[in-house]
């Protein structure tokens, strides 16, 4: 619900306008002079006001210009008995979205107010049209992205909640601006938290707000991730990052979309579509106690799952082409990558999956003179390109025992383990008993360590 602040040093007009706001379904605000609406400013979130010129102590002008100092994006309505057209040029040159004269016109200020406020979701549309356009789509024709594309396409129209999951720089957040722009909710922002980034201590501010003075350096009061997200998506990145003690406190306000910010008494209700993204292995999370169950079964409506890039390679040359094309425009020189260059791109494992793809692209294109980048400077700048080491022997490691060779012995076990079974699952179709039999495991064992080394 929309907040209107009306400031006017005449109750009749304050007690008239609330009355007419309510009925139009807006929440209304009051205040009798400019100073205590400057204070009421600080304490409450407000969508616009409607501001009296002539009043005790600072007069309406100078409030306007106070206010649009602090938020430049706020309307701000002049109303006057006493206007005249220098006044009303000087409003709007201050700021001002418009001006009513008295005796008020109810329906005038109604067809204001909504214009303005249609006004300013407009100008926060342009916003989210001119960053969609720095976006990257969904590149890649492998079986594996078309059958991302049609999951997306299926559940971005529906309110249902989803789970993105995938390995780093898969392109999750990708993934979540998809469907926010399918969604009914494509017109509004999609409100973002990076759940890995925030300190424990300022996540709940963080989500669901806070007062003025509730904690040290809370100068003014603010709105949450969920309260700007109401009636539209919030996307929760990393969040299997979140403390047992945040989870719980999300896990009620998900469950009935209704929260207090922080040092503050006032329910709030919302009206809010998640998404979630991780990079971790939940179940596995759960098991070890440092995930809720309840809260994963919560999230998990509509798990979709970013595959990693070396189970799709011939996206690769597509991936390649678009990010020589976005650093051209960027000035980086108008290079190429020659078709065999690009197979030994697809050779590569990417352990960092598209994010490094794209760095590497960007590094190569930075650091090389070359229009045309070949084969051999590939293999140069690809981190697993250097000289393999001798073995004790005098004889040269092969290749996968030099990129084993690179990691500790923990990392190059599971990465041991990992193969081994996935061949083995490939090799039983995929049939976890057989599996089982074959190396020697119990089927629940087994299921257990497919989870743990994040095997499908």
């Amino acid at each position: 619900m929309k907040q209107i602040l009306v400031v006017d040093d005449e109750v009749g007009i304050r007690e008239a306008l609330a009355g007419i706001l309510t009925d139009e379904e807006f929440n209304p605000l009051t205040a009798e002079h400019g100073e205590a609406a400057l204070s009421l400013l600080e304490h409450e979130p407000v969508d616009l006001v409607l501001l009296d010129i002539w009043m005790p102590g600072i007069d309406g002008m100078e409030v306007l210009e106070r206010i649009k100092e602090l938020h430049p994006r706020l309307p701000v309505i002049m109303i006057s008995g006493h206007g005249t057209i220098e006044t009303a040029v000087q409003a709007t040159r201050l700021g001002a979205y418009d001006f009513i004269e008295k005796p008020l016109s109810y329906d005038k200020v109604i067809l204001a107010i909504n214009n303005a406020l249609r006004l300013s979701r407009l100008e926060e549309e342009n916003n989210m049209l001119r960053a969609r356009t720095r976006q990257h789509v969904l590149t890649g024709d492998s079986e594996l992205i078309k059958q991302l594309r049609q999951q997306i396409e299926r559940v971005a129209p529906t309110d249902a909640w989803v789970l993105i999951r995938g390995e780093h720089g898969t392109g999750k957040e990708l993934v979540a601006q998809t469907v926010h722009r399918l969604s009914s909710a494509a017109h509004r922002s999609m409100v973002e938290l990076n759940c890995a980034a925030i300190p424990e201590e300022l996540i709940e501010s963080e989500l669901f707000g806070h007062e003025k003075g509730s904690f040290t350096g809370a100068t003014a009061s603010r709105k949450g991730k969920f309260d700007l997200a109401d009636g539209g998506l919030l996307f929760l990145d990393e969040i299997g990052d979140m403390s047992l003690t945040t989870q719980a406190k999300i896990l009620r306000i998900l469950q009935e979309q209704k929260f207090e910010r922080v040092g503050g008494g006032k329910t709030v209700k919302v009206d809010v579509r998640v998404l979630a993204a991780t990079n971790k292995n939940l179940e596995l999370e759960i098991e070890k106690g440092n995930f809720r169950a309840d809260l994963f079964y919560r999230l998990n409506v509509v798990p979709i799952f970013v595959p990693p890039l070396r189970r799709r390679r011939q996206d690769i040359p597509a991936l390649v082409a678009d990010f020589t094309e976005e650093f051209r425009l960027k000035g980086l020189g108008a290079k190429e990558f020659t078709p065999g260059a690009v197979e030994v791109l697809q050779e590569y494992d990417w352990p960092g999956n598209v994010r490094e793809l794209r760095n590497f692209i960007e590094r190569t294109l930075i650091m090389t003179p070359e229009e045309i980048i070949e084969p051999a400077l590939v293999r140069q700048l690809l981190p697993l390109a250097d000289p393999a080491p001798a073995s004790t022997a005098g004889e040269a490691v092969p290749a996968g025992m030099a990129e084993l060779c690179r990691l500790n012995y923990k990392e190059a076990k599971r990465v041991f383990e990992r193969e081994y079974l996935r061949m083995c699952l490939a090799a039983n179709s995929g049939n976890i008993s057989q599996t089982a039999e074959q190396v020697g495991l119990e089927r629940s064992h087994l299921h257990k360590k497919m989870k743990s080394l994040e095997l499908e």
